[in-house]
C-alpha cells in the first residue's frame, strides 16, 4: 500500500483498509466507536475487480479517504480508478475509472495520492517514459486531464504529501537519487526541481511528512543502511541508522509539550522499533526504543492519532485471518505506549 491506510475518521474513530484475503478487492474495517471493538470487514468500491496491491490512500481535512488503484481491463491492459469513503458508517463510492497516464496500456507503477486545502484529489503514478503523471479532481466535479510532470528513471512507489498550507509535494527514487516536485500554488501542477537529490535510496522506502507551515519533510532509506531526513533547500540530513530494511512511518505529535515527529519502522529482528525528536531539528539526535513481539516481513506499520490526540500505533498482519495489533500511548510523559493488543 502507498500512503496512511490507518486513517481517523470525522468521528475520531479509525479506520484500516486491507487487501480482501485471497481476492482482488481492498475491504475496510472501522471502530464502531473511538477506541471500541471493531466492524467486520466491508468491500470498498462495489464490486470492480481491482489490484489490491497497487492501493493508494489518503486522508482529506474533513477526515474523509480517498483511495486509487489499478483495475484491470482488456487483456493486458489496466486502468486507474478513484473511490471516496465519507461515512464509516456507510459505504465508500463505487470505482470510478480515471484512466491511464498513457492512454492505454498496463500498469506502469504504483499510483500516490494526496488531497489539496480544497479537497481535491491529486492521483499521481509513473508513466511509460519513466516521469510522473498527475491527474486532479475538478472542485465541481469530474477529473481534469492526464498532465506529463515530466523526470525520468522513477522506480519504486512514490510518495505525495498536502502540506500544512494544501500545497502538494511530490517525492520519486530514481538509481541516482530523489526527484522532487513542488506545487507552487493551489490548483497548479507540481513543478520539478532542477536538480535531483543525489542518494542511494532503498527501492520503496520513501516517506514524506508535513512538518511546518512551509516544509515537508522526506524520510528514505539508503543502501547502505542510513535513514535520513531531506527537506530541500539542504543536503539531507542522516538521522540515525535505519531499524530495519523496509519504509518507516511517521507521525507529528507532542511529547512532553514539545512539537516531535515519531517514526516507526520493523526492526531487523521483526519488533517494531520507535524513535523520536523534535520537529525539524535533526541535530537532536534519535534512537531507537523497540516493542512488542516480533512480526513477520509482510506486516504493514502505521503511526496516527486519535480522536483524543493520543499516539496510536498499529501493525497489519495480512493472512487468514487478518490480525491488527495496537497500542497507544500513556497519559503519562514521555512516549510510554499500553500493552499491544489484537484488535481482529
Amino acid at each position: 500500500m502507498n500512503g496512511d491506510w490507518l486513517i481517523r475518521g470525522r468521528g475520531g474513530g479509525l479506520r484500516a483498509y486491507a487487501h480482501a484475503p485471497g481476492g482482488d478487492a481492498v475491504v475496510c474495517r472501522t471502530e464502531r466507536t473511538p477506541g471500541g471493538p471493531w466492524t467486520p470487514p466491508r468491500t470498498v468500491g462495489g464490486d470492480q475487480r481491482v489490484y489490491p496491491e497497487t492501493l493508494a490512500l489518503a486522508r482529506a481535512a474533513l477526515g474523509y479517504t480517498h483511495l486509487a488503484a489499478w483495475r484491470p481491463t482488456l487483456p493486458g491492459e489496466s486502468g486507474l480508478v478513484h473511490s471516496t469513503h465519507f461515512q464509516p458508517h456507510l459505504a465508500a463510492l463505487d470505482w470510478s475509472s480515471i484512466g491511464h497516464p498513457n492512454k492505454k496500456g498496463d500498469r506502469t507503477g504504483h499510483p500516490a495520492v494526496a488531497v489539496d486545502a480544497q479537497g481535491r484529489a491529486h492521483v499521481l503514478v509513473r508513466n511509460n517514459g519513466g516521469g510522473m503523471s498527475l491527474r486532479v479532481q475538478a472542485e465541481k466535479g469530474g477529473w481534469g486531464p492526464w498532465r506529463d510532470l515530466k523526470g525520468s528513471g522513477v522506480r519504486g512507489r512514490p510518495v505525495a504529501v498536502a502540506g500544512e498550507s494544501g500545497l502538494i509535494t511530490v517525492y520519486a527514487a530514481t538509481a541516482e537519487g530523489i526527484l522532487c516536485w513542488r506545487q507552487r500554488e493551489p490548483g497548479a501542477a507540481p513543478v520539478l526541481d532542477d536538480e535531483p537529490q543525489p542518494a542511494a535510496v532503498r527501492p520503496d522506502t520513501l516517506c514524506a511528512l508535513a512538518t511546518s507551515a512551509g516544509h515537508t519533510t522526506l524520510f528514505y532509506v539508503t543502501e547502505d543502511g542510513g535513514l535520513y531526513a531531506w527537506r530541500g533547500g539542504a543536503d539531507a540530513v542522516r538521522l540515525v541508522d535505519a531499524a530495519g530494511d523496509g519504509a518507516p512511518v511517521a507521525v507529528r505529535c507532542r511529547l512532553d509539550d514539545v512539537d516531535c515527529t515519531l517514526l516507526a519502522q520493523r526492526s531487523r529482528g521483526g519488533r517494531i522499533a520507535f524513535a523520536a525528536y523534535p520537529t525539524e531539528v535533526e541535530s537532536a539526535g534519535a534512537w531507537w526504543t523497540e516493542s512488542g513481539a516480533p512480526l513477520p516481513p509482510d506486516a504493514r506499520l502505521a503511526l496516527t492519532e486519535d480522536g483524543a490526540g493520543r499516539v496510536v500505533a498499529a501493525a497489519y498482519v495480512p493472512g487468514a485471518p487478518a490480525r491488527l495489533l495496537l497500542t497507544r500511548r500513556k497519559d503519562e510523559p514521555g512516549l510510554a505506549l499500553e500493552a499491544w493488543h489484537q484488535a481482529f
